[in-house]
């Protein structure tokens, strides 16, 4: 192909990167998460829409091109995260008083933000005052004397944190390489590197597996990743780049790349660490476990991945344990309850199981499906290829726990790369459908049941075409062989 052709096929998808960026932007100043969700809810659709059309012009581009284009497409759209504020959640700003506590010197597990031991601590941006900056729907109120209102950016500051180790680790090294007054910017532009260090794992491990590097643009360019992951500055990337890597780790090697079985262990179980890193990390990277074991039938293969899993769940933990006066759990077990995963008739949560089931069947009718995809996963699923069954387990998992968080199919987007089967997007767009576009209508039940049930829809209909294919393939070849 001469170069006047290959730019000529890079031309869509340059002006189509280009406009899903100035989208981007145009979506991630909007602050109407509590003004106007309806309009927030058309920016997002729009954004999605020109990251399928960019994903389609990509197909058309020689190989050779891909991987630049997908890397320069990745520094652009998280670039566009940076533009403004979080702006449809407060998670950053938790992040940014824990690292801060344990800068002092004290575990992010022993006081909530609102103890008043921890008052020597507290910054206007933070923790203002007055009537006109706690009047924001975004500000949480905290006890205070006199008559001036005293409030916090920190959602729920009654309670202790929730998150693991790692987690707090990255916290208190962004808090240390942050200039002084730098707000919510370090945390912002700490998970943009990561985001990028995702898809830079995605092409490494396609290019090993010789697999279509394009598949890394369906996290590079998805306009979850900078709302997401940078803007919102979500510690989930952190676990979707170890959850990436530690699978990429695990895979057995491809046909004809078989090496030593010492070395293929040793492997396993640095994937096995990566992935107890990925759990210390947010907890729900653990549902990539079942398909880090998919087809193993020795049990030194599921324990050279488990073991080392779990041990490093359990360090990381340790040093934390001796540190603290209280509980290394913190919230957990409030924000479960909280978050209606105990009671199926509370909120958004089983909302599809709802449609069909009596509530008191939902938590039983998920634990035997979820089983039911597990053991498909552990008997049937390809060890060369991990994230198959990791997605598989994960889209299942959220089609069925239905949750209204836009920000936990970040997993799910780093999987579906690895993966291809891009059909699975349309739970990543859910989330948002119910987080934001559930507050224009009222009812987010009705938005989760609609939203989930049409990605479902989506998943079933692209799964029952593409097996008729193959197996249409497989019997044509089987005929010109005979």
């Amino acid at each position: 192909m001469n170069p006047r052709t290959a730019l000529r096929l890079c031309a869509l998808p340059v002006l189509a990167l280009c406009a899903l960026a100035a989208a981007l932007v145009w979506t991630v100043r909007y602050d109407g998460n509590f003004t106007d969700p309806l309009g927030l809810s058309w920016r997002y659709a729009a954004c999605w829409a020109l990251f399928a059309v960019a994903l389609l012009a990509l197909r058309r581009v020689p190989g050779r091109l891909v991987v630049p284009l997908v890397l320069a497409g990745a520094f652009a759209v998280a670039a566009t995260g940076l533009v403004a504020e979080p702006r449809t959640s407060t998670d950053s700003y938790r992040y940014a008083w824990d690292g801060r506590v344990q800068a002092a010197g004290v575990s992010p597990y022993d006081h909530a933000p609102q103890d008043p031991a921890l008052a020597r601590l507290r910054d206007p941006w933070l923790f203002p005052s007055g009537a006109a900056a706690c009047a924001g729907p975004d500000r949480a109120r905290i006890p205070y004397a006199g008559q001036t209102p005293h409030c916090t950016r920190i959602n729920r500051p009654s309670v202790h944190t929730i998150y693991p180790p790692v987690a707090e680790v990255y916290f208190l090294a962004v808090d240390r390489l942050s200039p002084e007054g730098a707000r919510h910017k370090p945390l912002q532009i700490g998970a943009g590197v990561l985001s990028l260090g995702v898809t830079g794992a995605l092409l490494l491990i396609l290019r090993r597996r010789g697999t279509d590097p394009r598949g890394a643009a369906y996290w590079a360019w998805c306009p979850a990743v900078p709302v997401e992951a940078v803007n919102n500055a979500h510690v989930d990337v952190l676990g979707v780049l170890l959850a990436v890597a530690g699978l990429g780790l695990v895979a057995a090697p491809a046909p004809g790349r078989r090496g030593r079985e010492g070395a293929v262990l040793r492997r396993r179980a640095g994937g096995g660490l990566v992935l107890g890193a990925a759990v210390a990390t947010k907890l729900m990277p653990a549902i990539v476990l079942p398909g880090a074991l998919s087809g193993v039938r020795r049990v030194r293969d599921a324990v050279a991945v488990l073991l080392p899993a779990a041990a490093f769940t359990a360090l990381a933990y340790l040093p934390y344990v001796l540190l603290s006066h209280g509980s290394v759990l913190g919230y957990l077990g409030g924000y479960v309850e909280e978050e209606g995963y105990e009671d199926p008739s509370a909120g958004s949560r089983y909302a599809l199981l709802r449609l069909v089931l009596p509530g008191d069947w939902a938590v039983p009718v998920l634990l035997v499906a979820m089983a039911g995809v597990c053991g498909y996963v552990l008997w049937r699923g390809d060890p060369r290829r991990p994230w198959s069954g990791a997605l598989l387990v994960t889209g299942w998992a959220f089609a069925l726990l239905t949750p209204g968080y836009s920000w936990y199919a970040l997993l799910l987007v780093g999987l579906v790369a690895l993966d291809g089967r891009w059909e699975w997007l349309g739970i990543a767009v859910a989330g948002p459908a119910v987080y934001v576009t559930g507050q224009a209508f009222g009812s987010r039940g009705a938005v989760s049941a609609t939203a989930y049930g049409a990605a479902v829809l989506l998943v079933l209909v692209v799964t029952a075409v593409r097996w008729r294919r193959q197996r249409g393939e497989g019997l044509g070849a089987s005929l010109r062989a005979a």
